[in-house]
């Protein structure tokens, strides 16, 4: 089974949102070589709705359980919405810091990577395993990202809000199970 879009990544992150309530309009997208990778490629966007599809492709191989450029990426995003929502006052200085979970809340993410010399975990190609694609993915996309938030505010803010909303639900839920 082959997928083709016109707008590359971007258009199937479209395309799997299209029956959900977007929470920013615009699909940010980034791709850019960096060392020892041909190509990063990330395109994203968040939804109304509470769990997440991540779609990640390595040398155009959809990898189902995962692997480094996942990695990179999930430490990146974390990362990147922590500093942008503390610098602009988004998140005040005293509340914990945005979790995994809470930043992949809603997120649809298609994440493509292009390496000369690709390992992956096991035959089947489900999981990759090159270690380089893991700070190729973080850089490049942490960096692209970070800029797209202060270049967008209003999608900056409106992402700050979801997360936090995700954060506020995950602290219900561990009071109410502790209690």
């Amino acid at each position: 089974q082959a997928f083709y879009f016109e707008g590359g990544l971007a258009s199937l992150v479209t395309f799997y949102n299209k029956s959900f309530k977007l929470i920013h309009k615009n699909v940010f997208y980034v791709e850019k070589k960096t060392d020892g990778v041909e190509s990063v490629e990330v395109a994203l966007q968040y939804t109304d709705d509470i769990s997440s599809r991540i779609m990640p492709f390595a040398n155009n191989i959809y990898n189902p359980e995962h692997g480094t450029h996942v990695t990179g990426f999930k430490t990146a995003l974390t990362r990147t919405i922590n500093n942008y929502g503390k610098a602009n006052n988004l998140i005040r200085k005293d509340d914990d810091s945005f979790t995994g979970d809470d930043v992949l809340e809603g997120l649809t993410v298609a994440i493509s990577v292009k390496l000369r010399e690709i390992q992956f975990e096991g035959q089947t190609k489900a999981k990759l395993g090159s270690v380089e694609a893991q700070s190729a993915v973080a850089t490049v996309f942490g960096e692209a990202f970070a800029a797209y938030l202060e270049e967008k505010p209003d999608d900056a803010r409106a992402i700050i809000n979801k997360v936090s909303l995700a954060m506020r639900a995950r602290k219900a839920a561990k009071a109410a199970k502790d209690s």
